[in-house]
């Protein structure tokens, strides 16, 4: 459920911890962990809290838009297929696709479409759904990208999910 300001109030009540102290809180603890157990756990979590509108404004305060792209660059997958489902969910928000744009994130989102982790690729093609864009589309249209969209696009009886996506970001931005 979305949340918004009088609804947070709610459910904090007065002496609860605010939101934006709770992502703090969250971003400092996955900085301050050598467990990567603790650090998945974190930003599956924070992956979470970007879904709702009401966090954005708060994600791009305490860079944790930046923090997702980070992790999409480990060797950890699982730290990878949630940075990526932090940057889908997120990137819906324009201020937060200009952000991840702005920071690089496009390379780091197509590099995701070719992991061997589902979740990941279907992750990969959402964000580039709502990151893809006039001023984006020269970087994403490439044809070794359009290739492998249009390949999870034929893979309807393989996997209906990729082929969802991947079919509706061709007739969003290919075909139209």
């Amino acid at each position: 459920m979305f949340t918004n300001a009088q609804r947070q109030v709610e459910r904090t009540g007065r002496g609860g911890t605010s939101r934006d102290q709770y992502l703090q809180d969250l971003v400092t603890q996955f900085q301050d962990s050598t467990d990567e157990e603790c650090k998945e756990r974190i930003v599956a979590n924070l992956s979470n809290f970007a879904y709702d509108p009401y966090n954005h404004a708060f994600m791009r305060q305490l860079n944790i838009l930046e923090l997702f792209l980070d992790c999409i660059t480990e060797s950890n997958e699982r730290l990878v297929e949630f940075g990526v489902g932090g940057i889908c969910n997120s990137c819906v928000d324009p201020a937060n696709a200009s952000v991840i744009t702005q920071c690089g994130g496009i390379p780091l989102v197509i590099q995701c479409l070719s992991s061997p982790v589902r979740n990941t690729v279907i992750y990969a093609l959402g964000a580039l759904y709502y990151l893809c864009n006039p001023s984006t589309k020269k970087e994403i249209l490439k044809p070794d990208v359009l290739r492998m969209i249009r390949d999870y696009s034929a893979a309807g009886a393989v996997n209906s999910s990729f082929s969802n996506l991947a079919t509706a970001f061709l007739d969003k931005h290919v075909n139209s």
